[in-house]
């Protein structure tokens, strides 16, 4: 790696770990929120209802973070993912088990989609309070990084594939007995995202809901600022 690879890549890490450090604990802190909501206090007994990054943090998730980061490109809607160590969940403290799973598991992403939207309400509100600030500089990227990285992890937990969110989402609608076989896939999850990241498929799906999260942010606070 060249030297100016080098700086680009640490330029990348430097904008994107703030905001997708609060996009994984967030996302994994709104899980355990609902969850204590419907009635399950394990996450909160387990001291996950925190902002404390150390009780989410996955070393595997971080250092994945770390790479997409450094060999993203600085151009267009760059897929920057990484995760946090999953909120234990016990179903059995829930009154409607298929409802209150579905919540659980759409309450990460949508703990990414109101943070990217906090991150978009920056990108216009800074530039329009400080004329000095530069598209160009730490503070402006940081925000911009915000926006897609969080609508990024919303998208991409939202895939229909054991073990992320949308997987369980999806199982919140099947027939009962589609439902553990389904799941039980689980255990080839990761090798499975790993293929549909090698060839692109990931890619294909989360980058063009992404970039059309990122516009429609945009076209509403635009009117507003």
């Amino acid at each position: 790696m060249n030297s100016i690879n080098l700086a680009q890549a640490l330029q990348h890490v430097s904008v994107s770990i703030i905001p997708i450090l609060m996009g994984m604990i967030l996302h994994e802190l709104a899980h355990g929120w609902v969850a204590y909501k419907m009635g399950d206090p394990t996450a909160k007994l387990m001291g996950r209802l925190t902002l404390n990054p150390l009780s989410h943090l996955d070393p595997a998730g971080s250092m994945f973070f770390l790479l997409t980061a450094a060999t993203s490109s600085a151009v267009g809607m760059p897929l920057i993912l990484g995760w946090a160590k999953p909120v234990p969940i016990n179903p059995r403290y829930f009154r409607n088990v298929r409802l209150s799973m579905i919540l659980v598991s759409l309450a990460g992403a949508a703990a990414n989609l109101l943070l990217a939207f906090v991150f978009a309400v920056l990108l216009f509100a800074l530039p329009a309070l400080d004329p000095q600030i530069s598209k160009g500089g730490f503070l402006f990227s940081t925000c911009r990084f915000g926006l897609i990285i969080n609508c990024s992890l919303a998208w991409f937990n939202l895939l229909p594939v054991p073990p992320l969110d949308g997987s369980k989402v999806l199982a919140g609608f099947m027939p009962t007995a589609l439902i553990r076989p389904y799941l039980s896939l689980e255990r080839y999850g990761m090798a499975a995202i790993v293929l549909l990241l090698v060839f692109g498929l990931v890619g294909k799906v989360v980058l063009p809901m992404s970039a059309l999260t990122v516009q429609l942010f945009g076209s509403i606070i635009s009117r507003f600022i």
